[in-house]
């Protein structure tokens, strides 16, 4: 057997006694009483041994395979029962827990998860999640929790300037980019029909929201959640780099106007899901302004790339765009959730959701100017911006500079090793930490448009990519592109290491000269 066929060896048995995790007998076997909480030693000692907890599981992590090896149903199956009914010991609780929770997450902190877009928290933005937890302030008004506001201006000041935008920028913190966009769109749709917000979108002509072939699902989400319909989301087709084609965007325009659509928004994509493909914002931006259409930049995944000087000749035109999403969850390390919306037309995003109730007025003291509820749908909100006063100080912009930087020079010499293989091959550029490739046997070269090779490839390269995740080392994800099954590596977690492609690269070359071996494909019919 192939050294790269063996299976990852289970976890070690992990001491489920809580006297073993560092937790004194009394808040192991103690219950709570029939009002209050735990008293503040028995806290401590249980935090403490929950700290270990976590402690152990960020430094063994790569013990477990990156996907737990379970079927759908049988964790519930496992889990299910009647509730309990009396107070259970905390330290019973930890140890279910170790046994039965931690080994079954598809574990996201694992260096080896090189699927989709990581969200690999680090230790900074955890132990911030933990006196989120502990405070537990509702950043709705400002009177419910003045330093979250006033925190939350602060850091998003601090993040603007390291992604190099005007200060011109204002913003907020929101839990993901599907969000984000929604509320961007949703002032787009109150810039193009004022009043929207309050009286609806009966009796004009329907919007009409412009975004790649290649744009991020969230958008026609957002166009369902808005009143304009995926019927609203106007799909332009791409170029041979998978960048928005400006001239069809133009014609769609013009063809919208001229019939019985409004146009309302351009969304400019850097770093699409897919391929991380770069539009044309510049462009964009100009075809915005002429029009009098809203930009939107969708930068979630690679916005962080823009903390490098050498990097932002891609981000060129989305210093005039109407708003602009970057999530710090995918490459700057935030624990989930945290998405940064930032917008040069604040007033826009409150006159979409402004919608203050006697109950939430403030009596007796003076306004704070910003209460964020009033910029978004939902009215709680989580303590975000301490996540992020955490990163930010704890890495600096230099040392988060340093590895995102690492990420994309790691990318780049995975993507040479590609190219060197003459039976792997790259599918789309590497602009920034993804490569996009497949397997395809040398025989097949110059017959990938025959259907049957074609259909053969992408049989291939699925198989592939699950032989690959089976070994639980790695965990790889796919996409379609121009119709063709594509393997992902994305390259933007905190933890991963060269080891770790060097792994991932064996393994692929393992499996795909392997299968390609096994791969027959009828010859083309003559004439």
């Amino acid at each position: 057997m192939d050294a790269n066929d063996r299976p990852v060896e289970p976890s070690p048995a992990v001491s489920t006694d809580p006297a073993a995790a560092g937790a004194p007998e009394a808040w192991a076997t103690s219950v709570l009483g029939p009002t209050g909480d735990l008293p503040p030693e028995m806290f401590r000692e249980a935090a403490r041994a929950t700290a270990d907890v976590m402690a152990d599981y960020l430094r063994d992590v790569e013990r477990y395979p990156v996907l737990p090896r379970v079927r759908p149903g049988e964790l519930r199956a496992r889990l299910d029962g009647t509730p309990p009914e009396e107070p259970e010991p905390l330290g019973k609780i930890l140890e279910d827990y170790r046994a039965s929770i931690e080994p079954n997450v598809t574990h996201w902190q694992h260096p080896g998860f090189l699927a989709y877009f990581a969200s690999s928290g680090s230790a900074p933005g955890i132990l911030a999640e933990m006196l989120m937890a502990t405070v537990t302030a509702n950043a709705m008004l400002w009177r419910t929790s003045p330093v979250a506001t006033e925190l939350e201006g602060v850091v998003v000041d601090w993040l603007r300037d390291g992604l190099g935008l005007p200060a011109e920028y204002d913003g907020l913190l929101t839990d993901t980019a599907s969000t984000s966009s929604l509320i961007a769109l949703a002032a787009a749709r109150e810039s193009a029909r004022p009043g929207a917000a309050a009286d609806g979108l009966a009796g004009g002509p329907p919007l009409r929201v412009y975004a790649s072939g290649e744009a991020h699902s969230s958008i026609d989400k957002a166009a369902m959640t808005l009143g304009l319909g995926r019927a609203g989301v106007q799909r332009i087709p791409t170029d041979s780099e998978y960048r928005m084609d400006v001239a069809a965007l133009e014609s769609a325009i013009a063809q919208d106007r001229a019939g019985r659509w409004q146009p309302c928004a351009i969304v400019s994509t850097i770093g699409t899901t897919g391929s991380t493909s770069v539009d044309p914002t510049a462009r964009l931006a100009d075809i915005a302004a002429r029009e009098g259409l809203w930009l939107h930049v969708d930068a979630a995944y690679a916005g962080a790339a823009a903390l490098i000087p050498e990097s932002r000749p891609l981000f060129a035109g989305w210093e005039r765009a109407d708003s602009i999403v970057v999530n710090p969850h995918k490459w700057l390390f935030t624990p989930l959730d945290c998405s940064l919306l930032l917008s040069r037309r604040m007033e826009r995003l409150r006159a979409s959701f402004s919608l203050v109730p006697e109950y939430l007025r403030t009596v007796g003291e003076s306004t704070s100017g910003r209460d964020y509820n009033e910029y978004q749908p939902q009215l709680g909100r989580r303590f975000r911006a301490l996540k992020l006063w955490f990163l930010l100080r704890a890495f600096g912009l230099s040392g988060l500079r340093e590895r995102v930087r690492w990420h994309q020079e790691a990318a780049l010499a995975l993507a040479a090793r590609v190219d060197a293989e003459p039976e792997a091959e790259l599918l789309a550029p590497v602009p920034f930490s993804t490569i996009c490739l497949r397997w395809r046997p040398e025989r097949f070269c110059g017959r990938e448009s025959e259907p049957a090779v074609a259909q053969a490839l992408d049989d291939l390269n699925a198989r592939l990519m699950d032989a690959v995740n089976a070994t639980g080392q790695v965990f790889l994800s796919h996409t379609r592109l121009s119709g063709r099954f594509v393997i992902r590596i994305a390259i933007n977690h905190l933890r991963t290491e060269q080891r770790h492609l060097d792994t991932c690269w064996q393994l692929i070359v393992h499996h795909g000269r392997r299968l390609g071996v096994e791969l027959e494909v009828s010859p083309a019919p003559s004439g």
